[in-house]
């Protein structure tokens, strides 16, 4: 039996979980305030402050620290990787403090648990971190030569949904042709062929609407936008990230709200909350072409696909391309603790950062 703690660190907030084998036996999040986290000038500072609380955690709940078999953290903005289990080592840790692509809370998932692992002479893991990049020369043309797009996206979830369908269906994922959805506060739409994401929106600025970010949009209105003195660059980039999207409209991230909302009779909120449906189903019919309509299933999950009204809307547009599937919520604790076993079952070899 192995035991393997799994630590996924957010902005403001860090969820720690043990797992023996493929159960979870434990899980808590660690809740960080404004005043804890504005002490430090970079997230790459954070990691021993943040490591101590999980430390004290797992004391009060019990868990001896050297009685864990590997630690797995939420991997972050590294260089384009191509998917899959990787071992922290020395490099990745240089890189994620000198070299971040840019600061972001899933940066410490691998300082963290290096740290740990190291200590208790285990090894530390991430898997299928943001920048997956498993795209096709064809997939990066932008348009500008001056920009190549990008593979940024919740490549945990969308690799850990399309895995647990082959699974269900008794296929390896890499017999499968998949489009798969995060419909979270931000939105990824991915194609996969034969066991690599080979096209997918840059969740952080493409592709459609989502609860706080404004997708893409047009591009000389935007371009305007930026220049009309209104707005500085940290401003522009807020209502992009953060604060645009169905939040800009409505002034809420919560589809909870935004249906009750609709329930009362708010034509507005019923605009906005079925384009942003609209729009995911473009972008599903768009990275269908893709594949060449050769489509085994669609897979939605994220935290919207519980909403049956936002599924609906989607349903009812791409029915016609493939069969849905889906998984509503995210278990990203569970993608992560199921990355670590299969290496240390030897199911897989660890991938080596470089």
């Amino acid at each position: 039996m192995y035991k393997v703690l799994v630590i996924n660190p957010g902005a403001t907030s860090t969820k720690i979980a043990v797992y023996e084998d493929e159960k979870e036996i434990f899980s808590k999040t660690i809740y960080h305030s404004t005043e804890e986290i504005s002490k430090f000038n970079k997230v790459s500072e954070q990691y021993e402050f943040r490591k101590n609380t999980i430390l004290n955690a797992l004391e009060e709940a019990g868990f001896p620290i050297d009685s864990f078999s590997a630690i797995v953290g939420r991997g972050g903005l590294l260089k384009p990787l191509s998917g899959g289990t990787y071992l922290v080592n020395d490099k990745m840790v240089e890189d994620l403090i000198e070299r971040p692509r840019a600061e972001h809370a899933s940066n410490l998932g691998a300082l963290i648990a290096k740290d740990i692992a190291s200590s208790i002479g285990v090894p530390a893991y991430i898997v299928d971190p943001v920048c997956v990049d498993e795209f096709e020369p064809i997939a990066r043309i932008s348009g500008l030569p001056e920009i190549e797009r990008e593979s940024l996206s919740h490549a945990l979830n969308l690799k850990a949904m399309a895995k647990r369908y082959a699974k269900e269906i008794g296929k390896n994922y890499e017999e499968l042709n998949l489009v798969v959805v995060h419909l979270g506060s931000g939105i990824s739409v991915s194609a996969h062929r034969n066991g690599r994401m080979i096209d997918v929106n840059d969740a952080s600025s493409e592709g459609p609407f989502a609860p706080e970010r404004s997708g893409s949009v047009p591009e000389r209105a935007l371009v305007k936008l930026c220049y009309s003195g209104k707005y500085t660059a940290k401003q522009m980039e807020k209502k992009i990230f953060g604060e645009g999207g169905m939040y800009a409209y409505l002034g809420t991230r919560d589809a909870r709200e935004v249906e009750k909302m609709i329930e009362e009779g708010n034509e507005q909120a019923k605009l906005i909350y079925e384009a942003m449906a609209y729009q995911v189903a473009k972008e599903i019919g768009a990275v269908s072409t893709v594949l060449k309509g050769k489509i085994d299933a669609i897979i939605i999950g994220g935290a919207l696909a519980y909403s049956s009204m936002f599924t609906s809307w989607i349903k009812e547009r791409v029915s016609f391309i493939s069969k849905i599937v889906l998984y509503p919520g995210s278990d990203e604790m569970k993608a992560l603790a199921l990355g670590a076993l299969r290496v240390l079952r030897g199911e897989e070899e660890p991938n080596i950062y470089k």
